[in-house]
């Protein structure tokens, strides 16, 4: 459905929704999940402090008094704090957003202060690594987009106004591979040559294997002119199909903003890859060289670039990429069809999977499936290839889903659920399996919490959280571990490895979506929530949520207020951004109090439950839950018919919000 006209405006939806209905079934026994839920909650409350207590100094930035020789690094500052203020919008403390903002401001500051940054932003990098560092501005311009809003349309401009120098309206493509705030920075690294670790040698390869070796060789890596010259001339300018990830960040301009030239700026530099995938049979190619063809550096390979399909990551980068874009284009314009050039280049790599063990693959990712596949490393199950050179396709993995699920959570179409169940059924294993592991990207339960709304794993929501709490108090015991190292350059990934922040399973069960691609996208989610008496993005305290089915015509979610004593006043907001429309909900409902039985009766009676139903139409539904109240909800959905906006339901900017409230408790 396209966005026309008669769509809401942003702020149509400035108040809640006149729309009130009542909890009034009795809380007796709250279910295991409502218990574990709030206990996470707690948990991850205590994690947040001790991390900053004893990893960030003062001003909120990390512990950290070395140096950085290369341009990678600054990423890994930032994606350190990515989703605690994801958590504080799941509903997290207070405080945890000032707490987040802080972070935020010390590490920007301490990165300036290393001649990384230029007004805030990369002075040029790779866009799998800025999409990893922009994730946590995301959140907060969710969060608070009033405080946030000026950052997020600056940084927008440096990709959507030419004169910056990244981007070439005339060919539509991003001019170099290395991009972001210093025009003058080239190529992809500042010396002669690739800053080359032999690690990452052994493992990825090199790039450019089709060159001849050079005259004088064979040259060591620090020294080989066809890794340093000929990366350079190649791989160093034109268009990489990572620079998509690009698109998330002028999508959060647009939707801060609702200015119309980040939406066309969306459209046409997607538009553009969309139309090089369908010239390519259906495959999105990862170069286009400066003159705006593809090949054109590569001698007319479609793959090859930097970070593209042969080197180092393929699909595990490009693909999140290119999701991050269709997703940004298909939600700034309600198009779908965007979604195309994703979807037909994951078919393509389905259409060449192998079923094998893991111990027979040549992934490039072994220590990742090591952790996931645990004891199952041996079974035979379902792999794709990641990776294409000259010889063809290569770097066999194991199915994932942070792709194809992202697809389907928007669709909601049968086509994408199929490619989901069909995925399963070529799978050898099994989809139900929880395991407690903690991926750098904070996700890779897709597959058992699938399972759970197609109804097969009723005990899923236990189990993943008790997966979070295990995450949890893991990384509680290294950052007593690591507390007092003095942090080496190399070293600089410890405090990703020490985030105690775990969301993902909050994300699934409570927002009722998967966790946010990490390449830099924006969170889906089928309901969010705000806690009306303070005035917040979140869960009130007391206040358990379960999504169990996110079809629109049945999105089902239950409500539990574990309180004995209070009160407590949900607004359910239908869409990461408010951008569905409540039609209608049916609740549950128990008028009648004869189950508490007479004065001297020794127990209680099964209350009964019944039903009702009110009409709806707009982007919120406001719930009271008085204590000890639970309350099941079945709301029909017409998804993507409201303008995307990070507005709030209160009318008024949640940092302002929170120092009322603040205020009037003093």
């Amino acid at each position: 459905m396209s966005l026309s006209s008669t769509d809401h405006s942003p702020g149509e939806d400035a108040a809640a929704s006149p729309v009130e209905i009542r909890a009034g079934v009795p809380l007796l026994e709250p279910p295991g999940w409502a218990v574990a839920q709030r206990s996470l909650f707690d948990l991850l409350d205590h994690g947040w402090r001790r991390f900053a207590r004893d990893f960030t100094g003062p001003d909120g930035r990390l512990k950290y008094t070395g140096r950085l020789t290369t341009r990678d690094g600054v990423d890994d500052f930032y994606e350190v704090f990515f989703n605690w203020p994801q958590l504080y919008l799941l509903g997290g403390a207070d405080d945890l957003l000032a707490a987040s903002e802080k972070h935020w401001e010390g590490v920007t500051r301490h990165l300036a202060e290393l001649d990384m940054l230029r007004d805030e932003y990369e002075r040029g990098y790779d866009w799998f690594h800025q999409g990893e560092s922009l994730l946590l501005l995301y959140f907060l311009c969710m969060a608070d987009p009033e405080r946030w809003s000026e950052r997020a349309l600056r940084f927008a401009e440096l990709f959507v106004d030419p004169a910056h120098g990244n981007y070439d309206p005339t060919h539509r493509i991003i001019t170099r591979p290395h991009n972001g705030s210093d025009r003058d920075r080239q190529g992809l690294s500042d010396g002669d040559v690739y800053p080359w670790q032999q690690k990452e040698a052994d493992t990825y390869g090199y790039p450019l294997e089709w060159l001849p070796e050079a005259a004088q060789g064979p040259f060591p890596l620090d020294a080989d002119p066809r890794l340093g010259e000929q990366m350079r001339e190649r791989m160093g300018v034109g268009d990489t199909a990572v620079n998509l990830a690009a698109a998330g960040l002028v999508l959060n301009a647009w939707v801060v903003s609702g200015e119309q030239r980040y939406r066309d700026w969306i459209v046409e530099y997607v538009g553009a890859w969309r139309e090089r995938t369908e010239a390519n049979g259906g495959l999105i190619p990862d170069n286009v060289g400066p003159d705006g063809v593809v090949g054109s550096l590569l001698e007319g390979r479609w793959y090859g670039a930097h970070y593209g399909w042969s080197w180092p990551h393929g699909w595990h980068s490009l693909g999140h990429a290119a999701c991050v874009a269709a997703l940004a284009a298909a939600v700034a314009t309600g198009e779908e069809d965007y979604l195309s050039m994703v979807g037909t280049s994951l078919d393509a790599l389905i259409s060449r999977g192998k079923v094998m063990p893991f111990t027979e693959a040549d992934s490039s990712l072994k220590s990742k499936w090591a952790v996931e596949l645990a004891s199952d490393v041996d079974r035979p199950t379902l792999h794709l290839p990641f990776r294409r050179n000259d010889s063809g396709w290569f770097d066999y993995n194991p199915v994932t889903l942070a792709v194809p699920i992202a697809l389907w959570h928007h669709t909601a179409s049968e086509a994408d659920r199929t490619r989901l169940e069909k995925l399963r059924a070529a799978d050898g294993l099994d989809w139900s399996t929880v395991r407690s592991f903690r991926a750098k990207e904070e996700s890779g339960h897709e597959k058992a919490w699938f399972a759970f709304l197609a109804g097969d794993d009723p005990d899923y929501p236990e189990r993943i959280l008790a997966a979070a709490q295990a995450q949890v108090r893991h990384r509680l015991r290294r950052i007593d571990r690591y507390r007092d190292l003095e942090v080496e350059e190399a070293d600089i990934h410890v405090w990703q490895q020490c985030n105690p922040v775990a969301t993902e399973a909050l994300v699934q069960l409570t927002w009722g979506g998967p966790q946010v691609i990490y390449g830099g996208g924006l969170q889906q989610a089928r309901l969010r929530y705000h806690d009306a008496q303070a005035r917040r993005a979140g869960l009130p305290q007391d206040v358990a949520a379960l999504v169990t089915s996110i079809d629109p015509e049945a999105t089902t979610v239950e409500l539990v207020n574990l309180s004995p004593e209070d009160e407590r006043t949900v607004i359910v907001q239908a869409g990461a951004l408010a951008e569905h429309t409540i039609t209608s909900v049916r609740y549950t409902t128990c008028t009648d109090d004869g189950w508490i039985g007479d004065m001297y009766d020794y127990g209680h009676t099964e209350p009964v439950v019944g039903e009702a139903e009110a009409t709806c139409d707009g982007a919120y539904l406001t719930v009271c839950l008085p204590a000890s109240t639970r309350i099941r909800m079945t709301l029909r959905l017409e998804l993507r018919t409201r303008t995307p906006s990070y507005r709030s339901p209160f009318g008024t900017p949640a940092a302002a919000a929170n120092a009322e409230t603040s205020k009037d408790s003093a």
